[in-house]
């Protein structure tokens, strides 16, 4: 180029003024263009068309695991506890093991001459052979309720009642006797 030559206008690439061009607007639009196309074709390998709900995103678990969510099968223990729990049958069942293991739980000897006769409100009666039997069980009482605390958790048995053996009424029958003073030491 001599001196007295106007250079032509140059491309944006060094020139001295800046010239607006459009160039970048339309590069943006073929980009976001490119973009759309590449998402419809993503969607239409999955089989998405436009207005679909998306379907929700599954959370992988191995196999095994889903016992606690109700969909695998659980063992018989762990639906009677389930049961036991929703029913609010734990003193219940707790009182219906002390009297089923009672020789376990208090002793051979102990078993053998006193018996669980009935469980009400956190007090368990039982019934000697003898009275001499029911004061020994009345001696050993608390040792027993440490027993069967031990056995079946604390707070179920609080108080341990001792009966001696049942004798026959006399205040009815044939051999009842309006004036009479009774069988005195018959039993006993």
């Amino acid at each position: 180029m001599s001196e007295g030559e106007v250079p032509p206008p140059s491309s944006g690439d060094g020139g001295d003024e800046p010239q607006p061009s459009t160039a970048p607007a339309e590069e943006e639009q073929d980009a976001a263009a490119a973009a759309l196309a590449r998402a419809r074709a993503v969607a239409a390998t999955k089989g998405l068309r436009p207005g679909m709900k998306p379907r929700p995103k599954r959370k992988w678990q191995p196999r095994g695991v889903l016992a606690g969510t109700g969909r695998d099968p659980m063992t018989v223990g762990e639906q009677v506890e389930r049961l036991v729990g929703d029913r609010g049958w734990q003193v219940d069942v707790a009182a219906g093991s002390v009297m089923g293991r009672w020789p376990e739980i208090v002793g051979r000897q102990v078993a053998e001459h006193c018996e669980p006769v009935t469980f009400e409100a956190g007090v368990l009666s039982v019934r000697a052979d003898s009275t001499a039997w029911a004061t020994q069980i009345r001696l050993l009482s608390s040792s027993l309720l440490g027993s069967i605390a031990e056995a079946v958790g604390p707070d179920v048995v609080h108080e341990l009642r001792v009966h001696g053996p049942s004798a026959p009424s006399w205040s009815r029958g044939p051999r009842r006797t309006s004036d009479g003073r009774g069988p005195r030491d018959t039993y006993g």
